[in-house]
């Protein structure tokens, strides 16, 4: 057959801690899977065997690929692991230290042993050049080019592969940093040079600097991966360009990726994140609290009716924290827009222990995928939250995923015997008191992005998505008083599905550091164009026509005096003086509803202007139904299973395409190739059109 006549394919692969997850999706929604341990050695081995075992098992050739999409934990695993680069700082005279010095910023506010994590480049890798920007972007002392060639030998001494420059006030006036950027480009081309006024030319020395020490650290190696990518996709004879997964929620080509690996560190939850949001726009299904449990963290974030919050920073390599509202200090911060996730140190790979006090202690350490839960049978022996899970009748007893993943009952059996021996508990006792941590923890996440910004969580609907997600999902529920849950497709790969639903994205920034009374519309609306310009011409370049692009402007703006700005939407591009106006109520109205006051009497000060560029597709990102294609059951009728104080039950195991034929009453498992939906007592489960889960809980259950 001619393959022009054959259906196409869109391909989303989405690398966690633990498992690689592979979705394909046809033209009218039919959905194939493939999940398979991750590779940490190289994770891209990983993704070209299971995509060559997907496309052979449902009988799709690589020419049938029309897009491949993907989300990676690689520049959030370098930064953790620190394995990054060897970097060098080119930086102003005096500003060696900017990096030692940072904020004065802790996650423990009364740990007097903290520490602030060790700078990214030790200090015999910091070197300062004779140079001096003002802050109105005057040069107060020239830049020394006679020192250059001894900056370049003493860098080249450092063996540094990689170096980051940041120039006091460079985000105002970029001469110097782009005249050293220049030379060093020439006289060491092997080098990898970041330059912070092509990165993120906005105010914040020690952010600024940051920001672009950390894209340097990161980019040899993600350059590498990608790359690595690239040829493992050429050799299958996949075609179709490579698309990365951006924090902010958009996709990007790879060969932007490579330049600016900052823009992907929250590339795989953020695509959760963006396909809960789509298909409760789609579906009509409200506010929303997005949970998404992996093997290795939890993660946690509102949906208001199917928007989502951006933070414009956010902070790597630190352990998992609640979100970027509150506690700061605990990683290296990252000025780059981000979704606003809630995580915790509690997934399905969280090991278990016995504490100092004789308690259960669960996470923040994970088993990972080698050697993993005890039941993987690949050397593990402390037992996990997925091995609880075994315990306690929810998973399975001889194989995950399908029957591709053996389990080790008597492994995990013994190994909660020792648990329970330390505890002088029973066995049973001891797996549900690990289900019951982990969801304590996790519950963390989720009153992070609700309780703790005002917001009532019981009024939320509960998506569960991840591996683990829809196991703990009901029982979290219960915690955080949410009556109703909805599990979508495909649920435990949902990361991998929703990439798909997500549009070609690129932010761009613009210093704009004025007073509000004190500058014209003119000026401005110079500041706007100039962005408006770049984001058409970097849409031209993939394709996207003048009538397929959408520019949108949003403006960084605070009262003069204050640390932190807001960003405030532009209705229109164009500014006169009524749209001025409009601006300043605009923040006014905004500063209110975020801190509780506004102060119209106080002058305002520009910090920067944005632009969010979006390619609008030919056709609809999202199907009108999602339905799986190669859905597998292990074929088990029912189980024994635990629910705490409502005791054992002998529960039905069905499928969820049996939900198709009416609401069935829980205790109930829905067993799936990728993740398995644990119905509680008490709770009510259904199926809608478009093949999503709802769970419901009863009134007397509930009181």
């Amino acid at each position: 057959m001619n393959t022009m006549t054959q259906p196409t394919y869109r391909l989303g692969v989405d690398i966690g801690g633990t498992f690689t997850d592979i979705v394909m999706i046809g033209e009218t929604g039919e959905v194939f899977s493939k999940k398979l341990l991750s590779t940490p050695r190289d994770y891209s081995e990983a993704i070209e065997n299971g995509c060559r075992e997907l496309m052979a098992e449902i009988g799709v050739s690589a020419a049938q690929i029309r897009e491949f999409v993907h989300a990676t934990t690689v520049a959030t695993n370098t930064i953790i692991e620190r394995k990054g680069a060897r970097v060098a700082l080119v930086t102003t005279e005096g500003f060696r230290d900017v990096l030692e010095i940072a904020r004065f910023r802790t996650p423990k506010l009364y740990d007097i042993d903290y520490r602030k994590p060790d700078p990214l480049v030790p200090r015999d890798r910091r070197f300062e050049v004779g140079e001096r920007i003002g802050a109105d972007g005057a040069v107060v002392t020239p830049l020394d080019e006679g020192g250059f060639e001894a900056l370049a030998q003493a860098i080249e001494a450092s063996q540094a592969e990689s170096v980051a420059i940041t120039l006091i006030n460079a985000h105002v006036n970029a001469e110097h940093e782009q005249r050293i950027a220049r030379f060093l480009r020439q006289r060491l081309p092997e080098l990898v040079v970041t330059a912070s006024s092509d990165l993120v030319p906005q105010i914040g020395e020690y952010e600024r600097t940051s920001t672009t020490v950390v894209n340097a650290y990161l980019r040899p190696i993600v350059t590498r991966y990608v790359e690595s990518l690239q040829r493992r996709l050429e050799a299958i004879g996949i075609g179709a360009p490579l698309m990365i997964m951006q924090s902010s929620g958009g996709i990007a080509p790879g060969h932007l990726v490579k330049d600016q690996p900052i823009t992907i560190i929250e590339s795989g939850p953020a695509a959760g994140v963006l396909g809960g949001a789509r298909l409760a726009s789609h579906l009509g299904l409200g506010d929303l609290l997005v949970f998404d449990m992996g093997g290795t963290t939890a993660k946690a974030t509102l949906a208001d009716n199917g928007t989502y919050s951006v933070s414009p920073e956010t902070e790597v390599g630190g352990e998992p924290v609640l979100g970027t509202r509150m506690i700061r200090g605990a990683g290296y911060p990252v000025q780059v827009p981000t979704i606003d996730i809630a995580e915790v140190g509690a997934g399905g790979g969280s090991l278990a222990s016995v504490d100092s006090a004789g308690g259960i202690r669960v996470g923040p350490r994970s088993a990972g995928s080698e050697p993993g839960p005890v039941a993987y049978g690949r050397g593990g022996t402390q037992p996990t939250v997925t091995d609880a899970n075994l315990m306690l009748g929810y998973l399975n007893p001889q194989a995950l995923v399908g029957g591709d993943l053996e389990l080790d009952h008597e492994g995990t059996r013994r190994a909660f015997e020792r648990l329970a021996s330390e505890l002088s508990v029973a066995e049973t006792e001891a797996a549900y008191g690990v289900h019951l941590i982990a969801n304590a923890t996790m519950l963390r996440a989720l009153r992070g992005v609700s309780s703790e910004k005002g917001r009532d969580p019981s009024q939320f609907t509960l998506m569960a998505i991840g591996g683990n997600g829809p196991v703990h999902a009901c029982s979290l529920a219960e915690s955080a008083a949410v009556e109703r849950i909805v599990i979508p497709p495909v649920a435990g790969l949902y990361s991998a599905l929703g990439m798909l639903f997500a549009d070609v994205e690129h932010q761009l920034l613009h210093a704009f550091y004025r007073r509000r009374d004190e500058t014209g519309a003119a000026e401005l609306q110079a500041a706007i164009d100039e962005l408006l310009s770049r984001g058409a011409a970097l849409l031209s370049r993939q394709g996207f026509a003048a009538d397929k692009q959408e520019l949108r402007i949003e403006i960084d703006i605070k009262y003069a005096g204050q640390t932190s700005p807001l960003t405030v939407p532009l209705a229109s591009a164009c500014i006169d003086a009524a749209a001025l106006a409009k601006l300043d109520d605009d923040f006014h109205a905004l500063h209110a509803e975020t801190f509780g006051y506004a102060s119209p009497n106080e002058p305002l000060q520009f910090v920067a202007v944005k632009a969010v560029c979006h390619g609008i597709p030919e056709h609809p990102r999202m199907p009108e139904r999602c339905r799986r294609g190669n859905e597998r059951s292990l074929g088990a009728s029912v189980r024994r299973a635990y629910f705490g104080d409502a005791g054992w039950h002998d529960t039905p195991v069905i499928t969820r395409t049996e939900l198709a034929e009416g609401p069935r009453q829980g205790p109930l498992i829905v067993e799936e190739y990728d993740t398995t939906c644990v119905i509680r007592p008490g709770w009510v489960a259904s199926l809608d059109s478009w093949n999503c889960l709802h769970a419901t809980r009863r009134q007397e259950a509930a009181q």
